[in-house]
């Protein structure tokens, strides 16, 4: 009997940003946009369904689109309800999800911008694939 096996490649054309910052969803998507001079805008919930549990946990999501391009970036909060989008992450607070093209120098730009917020203490690049629970993050 021959055994066929299917390999599966997530697609993760995104850039990721890990954020800690103490403050509400709101109020960090309300110091982004106007540090950065985006529009942020809340959408519906990000509803996850895990594996072994029957219950749907729900975790805040913000987008925004360039005007200027087809670039697409979304705010999820990693802490939903009591349970963590991505858990190997538990110290972050917010994903950003930039979707499409974004240029090295533009994204430089962002993460020193929301480094400057006051209540940000950390801003940082993550290489999506290294994460374990990375099919949380498409949707």
């Amino acid at each position: 009997m021959n055994k066929t096996t299917l390999k599966f490649e997530l697609d993760l054309d995104f850039v990721l940003v890990a954020i800690t910052a103490q403050l509400k969803d709101y109020m960090f998507c309300y110091k982004v946009n106007k540090q950065l001079g985006t529009d942020f805008s809340k959408i519906t919930d990000l509803e996850m369904l895990f594996s072994n549990d029957d219950e749907l946990f729900y975790f805040s999501r913000y987008a925004y689109l360039m005007p200027e391009s087809e670039t697409e970036s979304f705010i999820l909060a990693n802490r939903g309800t009591e349970r963590f989008l991505v858990p190997e992450m538990t110290k972050v607070d917010f994903f950003l999800l930039i979707r499409n093209y974004i240029d090295k120098d533009d994204l430089r730009g962002i993460i020193v911008g929301i480094n400057k917020i006051p209540e940000v203490l950390v801003a940082a690049e993550v290489d999506p694939k290294k994460l374990k629970s990375k099919e949380n993050l498409i949707f």
